[in-house]
């Protein structure tokens, strides 16, 4: 009778226990559960915030790609603003010339006044960093002068400068226009020199004869 009351016993107690285990394992899983949510929710708490700054972030590159696109386009349009301004003077000075011609007054006073005005562009445009290439008596320096031709010259050296027919200039140590210039060549020998007037001649004669 003891043993039996023994083993009913035994049998509560591991029924009590595994009862116990169950509970404990069925806490621990609602706890995981518990933290496996509050997890999932923050990581998606954090992905709108992500989210939130990186429209914010589109929002502000696209204002900024707006406002420089405006700041490019108004630069474009007054850039040459100042330089205009510094030119009206000199208008101003050729139309006053032109109203003296108009009054009959005398051509001094005219050439006068346009030599000034000139001088007046010319610092204009320095100011601006542009200046004249150097061109007469230098050598032909291909960067700077485009030749026009070639003229004889004894007193030159050959592939120097003679003539001028247009003035270059450089922005700022840059090639604006070149100077358009003569070049000179060393005079044909005298022999050469009769061979090319007899030449002209016979030609000369041979159209007087075609006539």
């Amino acid at each position: 009778m003891g043993k039996k009351t023994d083993q009913k016993d035994l049998e509560k107690d591991l029924n009590n226990q595994e009862s116990d285990q169950t509970d404990e394992q069925m806490a621990e899983e609602e706890s995981a559960d518990e933290q496996l949510q509050s997890q999932l929710a923050a990581a998606q708490e954090e992905v709108k915030t992500h989210q939130e700054q990186y429209l914010r972030t589109l929002a502000d590159m696209e204002n900024l790609r707006k406002r420089t696109q405006r700041e490019k386009e108004e630069l474009a349009k007054f850039a040459n603003e100042n330089i205009l301004r510094e030119i009206l003077p000199v208008i101003d000075n050729l139309e006053r010339a032109l109203e003296h011609a108009d009054q009959g007054e005398n051509g001094d006073g005219l050439v006068e006044g346009v030599k000034m005005t000139l001088a007046q562009f010319s610092q204009v445009l320095e100011r601006f960093g542009v200046v004249p290439v150097e061109a007469m008596g230098q050598v032909f320096d291909p960067a700077l002068h485009q030749a026009m031709g070639q003229m004889e010259s004894a007193d030159q050296p050959a592939n120097t400068v003679v003539q001028q027919m247009q003035k270059g200039y450089q922005l700022n140590n840059r090639l604006l226009r070149p100077a358009f210039v003569m070049v000179a060549k060393a005079p044909a020998e005298p022999q050469q020199q009769e061979e090319k007037e007899k030449s002209e001649s016979e030609t000369d004669n041979q159209l007087n004869d075609s006539e």
